[in-house]
């Protein structure tokens, strides 16, 4: 009888997180800002029906990177934890930070069994407060630890590169055009430090806008608006959020399933959806 071949578990762990990383470096990149009146999320995205970024909750989004079938699937189970805490609690319970443990063992769980691959997915999880103070950004890497961030964030692609770039020119009190604009020049850079050009309908824009008098602070940014946020010098900027695009439930990030279309009536408390 043959002797089994015997790999290391510190070897092992290591070849399964450079699996991962290879994977989601493989994909286009999402950066996530903060900026005067709340959070916004861009992805270099041309698909107009397969999302990066997403609605989770109220006061909460989703964005990522890697293979689409898994963070997906997660996603969904995001919207589902979020819908069966606030109907049974309070909307209130809903944060970014108990889905992001929820999220965290998830990754952690799978990325330690060798009973199936690791995911490879990077995810960012947001939350707007109501003031910049009370904001929160989590970065979620493969391996299900938890990355408290604050300012700005990429994950994806050459992150590294255009994490220095943001790193370097974000301010907590720009406008949103400003914001954007610095999100899509840092996107626009690759490895070997030349340029691209980027257009709207290459991009993927959503925000957490803490302005918006309703209850559900996630809006699309789209067509026409988000043209003329690119275009802005900066100063028009303080109803910049009052976009073409109009805010949607998590399920509308290429989900087919009804049961999964975002938060229910709470008990005792009016509907997100109700005037």
């Amino acid at each position: 009888m043959s002797t089994p071949f015997y790999v290391s578990p510190q070897q092992a762990m290591a070849d399964r997180a450079e699996y991962a990383r290879k994977g989601i470096a493989r994909g286009r990149s999402v950066v996530v800002l903060q900026y005067a009146d709340g959070i916004v999320f861009v992805a270099e995205n041309p698909s107009r029906a397969l999302h990066k970024v997403s609605e989770i909750y109220d006061r909460i989004a989703f964005a990522a990177v890697g293979k689409y079938n898994e963070f997906e699937n997660l996603r969904i189970g995001g919207v589902r934890y979020a819908d069966l805490r606030g109907y049974t609690y309070d909307r209130d319970d809903v944060t970014a930070r108990g889905l992001a443990n929820v999220y965290a063992q998830t990754l952690g769980t799978i990325f330690s069994s060798n009973a199936e691959k690791p995911y490879e997915v990077e995810l960012i999880v947001a939350e707007v407060g109501p003031s910049p103070e009370d904001d929160q950004i989590y970065r979620l890497p493969h391996d299900g630890s938890i990355v408290d961030e604050h300012g700005s964030v990429a994950v994806g692609g050459n992150s590294e590169t255009i994490g220095n770039h943001l790193n370097e020119r974000h301010r907590d009190d720009m406008s949103l055009s400003e914001a954007l604009k610095l999100a899509v020049e840092a996107l626009a850079r690759d490895n070997n430090g030349g340029e691209r050009d980027l257009t709207a309908e290459q991009l993927e824009v959503a925000v957490l806008d803490r302005s918006r008098p309703q209850q559900r602070k996630f809006k699309r940014v789209l067509g026409s608006r988000l043209s003329q946020l690119l275009e802005e010098n900066g100063s028009d900027a303080a109803d910049s959020a009052d976009g073409d695009g109009d805010s949607e439930s998590g399920s509308d990030s290429g989900s087919s399933s009804d049961s999964d279309s975002g938060p229910h009536k709470p008990k005792g408390k009016p509907s997100a959806d109700e005037k």
